[in-house]
């Protein structure tokens, strides 16, 4: 496999009711799965190619649960990136170059039946883990936002995690609410779901703990 690694900060927002039952191996809110995976590299490389700075959009639907397959994905990928960069995050996003199941860009992959053609544009991605506050604009395509949940009884911002020992997408997670509107191959548009914010540290054999 060629060697590569990424450091940086992701924002998801998928249909599940907060917490996603996905994440306890339990079957998801709603019998199906659908949502937008965002990501931005603080520091990274692809055999030896720097990927620092780059930012990327994944689309996910899946008209049952995710491990009967039968998805639809689409990825999208800075245009500020150079052919060997895109190249190099296109094997990465769709789980190449990756030992077998040790990355959740692998394990997604493995349950598509229809992968689309990879986008290439200008991606205003804002992400704060610690603040779980997230805005994602990929111009007449994508839009993201992302808040912390707020106790209804006291008004205050409440805050959660998910801790994942041996998660193969992260470690810990902070949560909240999110919404988004996608209208590439994959239309799609969620309000006041599921959140997550993580940080990313991955290679070809998993996550970097």
């Amino acid at each position: 496999m060629t060697e590569w690694e990424i450091h940086g900060v992701a924002f998801a927002n998928c249909n599940c009711d907060w917490g996603c039952p996905c994440q306890f191996n339990s079957p998801t809110t709603h019998g199906s799965c659908e949502g937008v995976l965002t990501g931005r590299i603080e520091r990274g490389h692809f055999d030896g190619e720097p990927l620092d700075g780059l930012a990327y959009v994944m689309i996910f639907q899946w008209p049952g649960e995710v491990a009967e397959g039968n998805g639809r994905q689409q990825v999208i990928i800075d245009e500020r990136a150079n052919s060997k960069q895109r190249e190099g995050l296109r094997k990465i996003l769709h789980g190449e170059e990756t030992a077998p199941g040790a990355t959740h860009f692998y394990v997604y992959n493995s349950m598509m039946s229809d992968v689309l053609e990879t986008l290439y544009a200008p991606i205003d991605l804002q992400i704060d883990v610690a603040a779980r506050s997230g805005r994602v604009r990929v111009p007449d395509m994508i839009e993201v936002d992302g808040s912390p949940i707020t106790d209804p009884n006291s008004g205050e911002v409440f805050a959660a995690r998910i801790q994942l020992p041996k998660g193969f997408e992260y470690s810990v997670a902070e949560m909240g609410t999110a919404s988004c509107k996608v209208t590439t191959g994959i239309a799609l548009e969620l309000d006041g779901s599921y959140g997550q914010w993580n940080e990313m540290h991955l290679t070809q054999d998993g996550v970097i703990r």
